[in-house]
């Protein structure tokens, strides 16, 4: 047996209810290996992080995420709701969505198949990769120690290719469905909470439309809008008894051809990419968006022209029309903290580098890595309550505000002195050790690079 820091007990203890106590001791083993771990982050290699406090065959953690009878939903529910604690209950709660693909090498490797890569494909260009696509939900949140959003991973599916779903017998999901399915869920978990739904231009779907207008109470769309949208009035009133009731009114200009009529629009500061804000030329209407055979869907989209030049012309739009034009924008660009959460976990907690290749281990190592994330920024959340952030720059690279390296430097450095250290082993051989070599050595190996 062994103690989680003082920051850390209260959010780990919460994910026992997932797990038996043998396969909970186990899992938590892996997790604080998979913390102190720098590089691949196999089931091998986390077990020699944390070997002081394996106790066991090692078979056993390997058979965590290949046998072992536990679901990822209770501990993404778990999760959801610690990072819900940062935001207060009269506030929005803004959900980034992405795909991201991991690469995986080998030849029997479930769900794996080629992928559009987004980070090196480009307009002109597009780059195949071979391995997993990850449709990823984030709670976008705002620490007291920074000035910038943080997205924290809490759900996140496989998505299946078509051939794979035929060949299982499965109904296909493309990755709005899967996105659409665990938005439903965080619905159902937290039925007084307002999400504000944030999707790229593969999520400003007809569809996803549909789902968050039912759920209007509940949820809102922001997302990239199509340019030649049809754009309805509502259907008039129905005079006649005979005939089938008209479903739309009156024709709409698209925005495109709305756009090219104004010219010019108004003129407003909004929020921008990165926490900082931007002068921008913004064009809006509303409408009712229309897709044959379905209902209707009120919109606003907006136009957003950058004044400054460096950013192109782009479409967005709302399912709530009684937003504001800057309010969307600003929305809008609250979706790329995910980006940034993308390459921190492949930079720093090894996204790619696991191997698992049955079924169940591939269901659960990745999304296991991405919720990773999201405990390392609350440990350190709750960490700085009662301390002071401090940046681990250096003397030719200084840092404004913590970072996510930070992050997990700081709760590497817990770790070690409230965990590792504490046992009797260890505990018994540093009371040799002077206290400034200690220091030196927790900040060498506490280090991310």
């Amino acid at each position: 047996m062994f103690s989680w820091p003082k920051a850390a007990e209260p959010l780990i203890t919460r994910f026992s209810i997932a797990f038996s106590q043998p396969t909970f001791q186990r899992a938590m083993v892996l997790l604080i290996g998979a913390i102190l771990a720098g590089g691949r982050r196999t089931v091998t290699g986390v077990l020699q992080a944390a070997r002081s406090l394996v106790a066991g065959h090692f078979s056993s953690y390997h058979r965590v995420f290949s046998r072992a009878p536990w679901s990822p939903w209770p501990l993404g529910r778990v999760l959801a709701a610690a990072v819900l604690r940062w935001i207060p209950e009269d506030q929005p709660v803004l959900v980034a969505a992405d795909d991201t693909v991991a690469q995986h090498r080998g030849a029997k490797v479930y769900g794996k198949a080629m992928h559009r890569d987004g980070v090196r494909s480009s307009h002109n260009q597009t780059v195949w990769k071979w391995g997993h696509k990850w449709v990823v939900l984030a709670i976008v949140v705002k620490f007291p120690f920074t000035s910038r959003r943080w997205a924290l991973p809490v759900l996140c599916a496989l998505y299946r290719s078509a051939e794979q779903n035929q060949a299982e017998g499965r109904r296909h999901k493309t990755p709005t469905d899967l996105a659409r399915q665990m938005l439903a869920a965080l619905i159902h978990w937290f039925p007084r909470r307002k999400f504000v739904f944030l999707g790229d231009g593969g999520f400003g779907s007809h569809e996803l439309s549909r789902f968050c207008h039912r759920h209007r109470r509940h949820a809102t769309l922001v997302s990239r809008f199509h340019a030649d949208a049809n754009l309805y009035n509502p259907p008039p009133k129905r005079r006649a008894r005979m005939g089938r009731p008209r479903v739309k009114g009156r024709r709409r200009a698209s925005p495109r051809d709305a756009v090219a009529r104004r010219r010019t629009g108004r003129r407003a500061t909004v929020d921008w990419y990165g926490g900082s804000t931007r002068r921008v030329e913004l064009i809006s209407d509303t409408g009712q968006w229309y897709h044959s055979g379905h209902p209707l869907v009120p919109v606003r989209w907006v136009h957003v022209h950058d004044v400054e030049g460096t950013h192109r012309d782009d479409w967005v739009f709302s399912t709530d029309p009684t937003l504001t034009p800057a309010q969307i924008v600003g929305y809008f660009s609250s979706r790329w903290p995910i980006e940034t959460t993308f390459q921190e976990v492949r930079a720093h907690l090894g996204f790619e580098t696991p191997r698992q290749r049955t079924e169940k281990s591939v269901l659960r190592a990745a999304p296991c890595l991405l919720g990773l994330f999201s405990i390392i920024c609350l440990i350190y959340a709750e960490h700085l309550r009662h301390a002071r952030a401090t940046t681990h720059g250096t003397s030719w690279y200084h840092k404004s505000e913590p970072t996510f390296s930070d992050a997990l430097t700081t709760v590497r450095r817990l770790l070690w002195e409230q965990t590792i250290f504490q046992q009797p082993y260890w505990r018994r051989h540093l009371q040799k050790v002077p206290p400034t070599l200690r220091r030196t050595l927790l900040e060498i190996i506490c280090r991310t690079g």
